[in-house]
């Protein structure tokens, strides 16, 4: 039986109506819902089946969104089969959905988590002047070697090989975009974001956070969860309460973390959360590597075919 390991999407990733039908078909993901709704103390239930693009794409909105969907068509898969979980990440707030899926939390301390997440990084947004752009084209080091000649300006996320964010100061990110163009980049995009998040203009969110995150008790997991901030495989408690924190101003791995996934062995993944974002960056990273989607109803019941193939 093949192995598998989970991925979790992050910011971005968000629909209109995400998540409806995986309520209204399973009980399991319905129960994810509720106790997401008592916890908050509102219907993120509503926020997600009927928020606009609008209110979806807010930082205080999206993470908690994301985050519900992504547990609860976990919740619905677990429902209907056992699979052989070997390995878990997920891209910046999916991490903390891959914390869940390996039992280093529960499900209400993940929803505060990701709440109070949300929360300062919003607040942290709304301080600073910070914006974030897609470099496309341009490798890695390059991309290293511009931003090192440039002022308040770093990279977010290594999400593909050439596809990295940068984030910074609002002012020197626009500032920036030709430098890259002239370093080789085939477009500079500016991306539609409220901060810059992935960068020292969430130091004081991150600050903050380190204390929120002490109140809470951590488990150490059985399988191991590919972090952010280094791409390492980790299992200890107290490892995860460290770099949660680290994870809201450093740079999101993303690519290192599929290749040293698929170094341990595991070539099989499932994407579990609101649309196709992590499938496209496997293909980019390596097209040798196989991903199964589940963001809706109709799509685990494929995914269970699949699954069961195996």
């Amino acid at each position: 039986m093949s192995q598998y390991a989970l991925i979790f999407p992050g910011q971005g990733s968000q629909y209109q109506g995400m998540g409806k039908d995986l309520y209204d078909n399973s009980e399991a993901a319905r129960n994810v819902f509720k106790t997401a709704d008592e916890v908050l103390g509102y219907r993120i239930s509503d926020l997600c089946f009927n928020g606009t693009n609008e209110d979806l794409t807010k930082t205080i909105n999206s993470q908690p969104c994301i985050l519900t969907v992504s547990i609860a068509a976990l919740e619905a898969l677990k429902e209907k089969m056992n699979v052989d979980i070997v390995a878990a990440a997920g891209h910046s707030l999916g991490e903390y959905a891959a914390l869940y899926a390996a039992e280093a939390i529960d499900l209400k301390t993940v929803i505060q988590l990701i709440a109070k997440r949300a929360s300062l990084m919003n607040k942290a947004a709304e301080n600073t002047n910070g914006a974030m752009a897609a470099v496309i084209g341009l490798d890695n080091e390059s991309i290293i070697k511009v931003t090192q000649n440039l002022n308040n300006v770093y990279v977010a996320n290594f999400n593909s090989p050439g596809q990295v964010v940068i984030t910074g100061d609002k002012e020197e990110i626009t500032n920036s975009l030709d430098k890259f163009k002239e370093a080789g980049a085939k477009r500079v995009l500016p991306l539609a974001v409220s901060g810059a998040f992935h960068s020292p203009l969430m130091n004081e969110a991150a600050n903050e956070f380190v204390n929120f995150v002490k109140q809470f008790k951590f488990n150490n997991t059985k399988i191991p969860v590919y972090t952010n901030v280094d791409a390492n495989a980790e299992t200890d408690a107290s490892i995860f309460m460290e770099k949660l924190p680290k994870q809201i101003y450093s740079s999101v791995l993303w690519t290192q973390t599929i290749n040293n996934i698929e170094k341990s062995g595991i070539s099989n993944f499932i994407e579990i959360g609101p649309g196709k974002v992590l499938s496209g960056l496997n293909k980019k990273i390596n097209a040798e590597l196989k991903t199964i989607n589940i963001y809706d109803f109709e799509s685990l019941n494929f995914a269970i075919e699949e699954l069961s193939k195996k």
